[in-house]
């Protein structure tokens, strides 16, 4: 499902897949989306239109996918163990396939300007970065449980990931560990604050979102409103607001607070997201919206399902 990060509006629908959605991401341009499935399927997607554009087929269940920072490639992980990568200007050529990962791959990522890849796994602890051109794994970050999130920062400087009930930041050009905290329960997902790096946030088994304090570890907020675990968040690239997905299926988009304001439960943010709207995002949406995408008529009672 596609939905406007500002209000939480409903744009259109993704139709196609024949089994669970594991994971879904937008290109840089917001032009194409992709989605990894269950169905033992990675597609592609025309963003604009809702058009399918290709359906890349797997072995097994993918559990992550992401776009190259150029665009030009897809990143793929599952069950398989094999990292695959499509090239999306030949669709149809067979992908390069690294297949030595040590077990069922949860995450994936891009950094270095795409010459390096980073991958996770479901049952075994640390973070494995891959050389792109050799194939061969370069550094593993350890940690002791499973990494259920991992995320590169906007600048590229940091690597953020969740593992049991620890939050890590690790360098991302030396790989040496920056920062670890532990949280108050086991964690799903973690996000560092994009454009001051001044803060994070954190979800998982307690229900909760947590806003901590980057260079202390200090917890100076929290948002109570999901009536499940917390299974992602993520800050928008502009760092003005960050979403929070829930296995109560719920998406909450809440606004991030001033330096200095303590967010809490006293005023949850959990109401449309206000602010100066971005030329790009209006962009794209006035695109969509134009296309009218989707059949509202199989939304139906969905179309409520961001609780924004």
């Amino acid at each position: 499902m596609l939905r406007n990060g500002e209000t939480g509006d409903w744009i259109g629908t993704f139709e196609g897949h024949k089994g669970a959605v594991w994971s879904c991401c937008l290109d840089t341009n917001a032009l194409r989306a992709a989605s990894g499935s269950a169905d033992f399927s990675a597609k592609l997607w025309d963003a604009l239109s809702g058009d399918e554009l290709h359906s890349f087929e797997h072995k097994h269940i993918v559990r992550s996918c992401a776009f190259s920072e150029d665009t030009h490639l897809l990143l793929t992980g599952g069950v398989e163990k094999i990292l695959r990568i499509f090239d999306l200007n030949r669709p149809d050529a067979p992908p390069r396939e690294v297949d030595n990962s040590p077990g069922s791959i949860r995450t994936v990522a891009w950094l270095h300007s795409d010459q390096t890849i980073l991958s996770s796994c479901t049952d075994i602890g640390g973070v494995r970065l891959w050389d792109v051109r050799s194939g061969k794994i370069v550094q593993t970050l350890e940690t002791k449980s499973p990494v259920t999130s991992s995320e590169v920062s906007q600048d590229g400087r940091y690597i953020t990931t969740a593992d049991g009930s620890t939050v890590k930041f690790w360098d991302a050009n030396h790989f040496g560990l920056v920062k670890s905290y532990n949280m108050p329960c086991n964690i799903e997902s973690a996000s560092l604050e994009p454009k001051l790096g001044n803060k994070f946030i954190a979800g998982g088994e307690d229900m909760w979102v947590h806003i901590f304090d980057f260079h202390t570890g200090e917890e100076i907020g929290c948002n109570k409103g999901h009536h499940g675990p917390v299974h992602c968040v993520r800050f928008s690239p502009g760092g003005e607001s960050y979403a929070s997905g829930s296995e109560d299926g719920t998406i909450r988009i809440w606004q991030t607070g001033p330096a200095n304001n303590v967010e809490g439960d006293a005023n949850p943010s959990n109401g449309p997201v206000t602010g100066k709207a971005k030329v790009g995002a209006d962009e794209v949406t006035r695109k969509v919206e134009d296309l009218q995408i989707g059949k509202e008529g199989k939304i139906g009672e969905k179309d409520n399902a961001a609780d924004a």
